[in-house]
């Protein structure tokens, strides 16, 4: 019996082609001035202090921006960078930068399987964050 439903949010519910040709650029384009604006909040300051200690050296804000855009072109899998991922991709959407969307059928079944009683869990390798807000603040199309 399913008592359970695990997807994906890249290609599944959302397209891969969104995430690759909007969610990464915006991303690389707004790094540096995120940083600069809110460097001093304690939950980025952790991320960007993460991201040193992954290196083994201590790196300056200009640096560590450096490092971040590098790992968006690699599609590196690294929680700092996906946690600062997170928080840029909810300012983009809250503020109108852009528009996501999720797919009907996605949606239908998601529905249909919640009606259903079925659990519904997402495994990505994105951060929590960016998960409930790629859920959240899109549309379907």
């Amino acid at each position: 019996m399913i008592n359970a439903i695990l997807t994906d949010i890249e290609d599944t519910t959302t397209s891969i082609a969104f995430v690759f040709d909007v969610l990464f650029p915006y991303a690389r384009d707004h790094m540096a001035r995120f940083v600069a604006e809110h460097g001093g909040e304690a939950v980025v300051r952790t991320e960007l202090r993460a991201v040193a200690e992954e290196l083994g050296h201590s790196l300056d804000d200009d640096e560590v921006v450096e490092v971040l855009k590098r790992w968006i072109a690699e599609d590196r899998k690294a929680t700092p960078l996906k946690n600062l991922q997170g928080m840029l991709w909810q300012r983009g959407y809250q503020q109108g930068d852009f528009t996501g969307h999720v797919h009907e059928d996605a949606v239908r079944n998601l529905r249909q399987w919640h009606a259903a009683g079925l659990r519904l869990y997402v495994y990505s390798s994105g951060s929590v964050q960016a998960q409930k807000t790629a859920v959240r603040l899109q549309r379907c199309r």
